[in-house]
């Protein structure tokens, strides 16, 4: 079988979120480029993937963290013209509460949720407006609406993430460029593990698992939307969020302040 759809490149593709995207885009029709760190588990999931539906799969060994290997992906991305998806999900979990954590901790889950995201998505957005056609998932989180729920500068990062994809699209829009951002609530992967918290601590009701999460957001990018959360019942809650904030628009910056500053002065 040879693919009809390009190829998608993938980041954090070794497990949870990113490993079930592959899985889902190879059933779709595309050929894959997976990086993550695990060069073992990678090449295993290629192998599985190429066997179950005769796509073409590469792996791409790299910690984003890391310049050098940041850079080699960005490369990949700049130069292989037949990329036409690129799944922007590699992320870390926050340290925990902010008031006396160790700043290069906090520093690490920017490196990673925010700057790696951003080089890259450059990179894919140049490459795609190029050519006109292509496709950026930003992997983002719903803590980035409610940053309450977690002390960490974590919500802090997701929600670049909905802010920088949401002007991303509205750039790439003439240039026939699809952008989505997804932001999934808990969802049962091996992230948790990895901060030091008990999965099944949590409230079974608020916590999806993985499969049923990409499956979601999929079906999000093919209903057209831009901002896909997997868990919300009533799509048009996000669109009045979203209405709410555009209409502070016109008031957002004027020449005088507003005049209960004046009073209150």
């Amino acid at each position: 079988m040879s693919n009809s759809k390009g190829t998608a490149l993938i980041t954090g593709a070794s497990s949870g979120i990113g490993k079930v995207y592959a899985d889902r885009l190879a059933k779709r029709g595309y050929d894959l480029i997976l990086v993550a760190r695990d060069k073992d588990r990678l090449d295993a999931l290629a192998a599985k993937l190429t066997a179950d539906y005769g796509v073409k799969t590469d792996v791409l060994k790299a910690d984003l963290t890391a310049k050098p290997d940041l850079l080699k992906v960005e490369d990949r991305l700049r130069t292989d013209a037949a990329i036409t998806a690129f799944i922007n999900n590699a992320g870390i979990g926050g340290p925990g509460p902010i008031v006396g954590n160790d700043p290069d901790k906090l520093e690490q889950v920017i490196n990673l949720n925010v700057t790696a995201l951003t080089r890259l998505a450059t990179v894919a957005a140049t490459a795609f407006a190029a050519r006109e056609e292509g496709l950026i998932v930003n992997v983002g989180s719903v803590l980035g609406l409610a940053p309450e729920m977690f002390p960490s500068n974590y919500p802090a990062t997701k929600a670049y993430v909905l802010v920088f994809t949401q002007s991303l699209a509205k750039e790439l829009a003439p240039k026939h460029v699809r952008v989505q951002a997804v932001l999934p609530g808990a969802t049962r992967t091996e992230i948790w593990e990895r901060g030091g918290k008990d999965i099944n601590s949590l409230p079974a009701e608020i916590l999806m698992d993985v499969d049923e999460m990409v499956d979601a957001s999929l079906a999000g990018l093919d209903l057209g939307e831009l901002v896909t959360i997997p868990s919300l019942p009533d799509y048009g809650d996000w669109e009045k969020l979203n209405a709410a904030r555009l209409h502070l628009a016109p008031n957002l910056s004027r020449n005088k302040a507003a005049p209960r500053y004046k009073a209150a002065a």
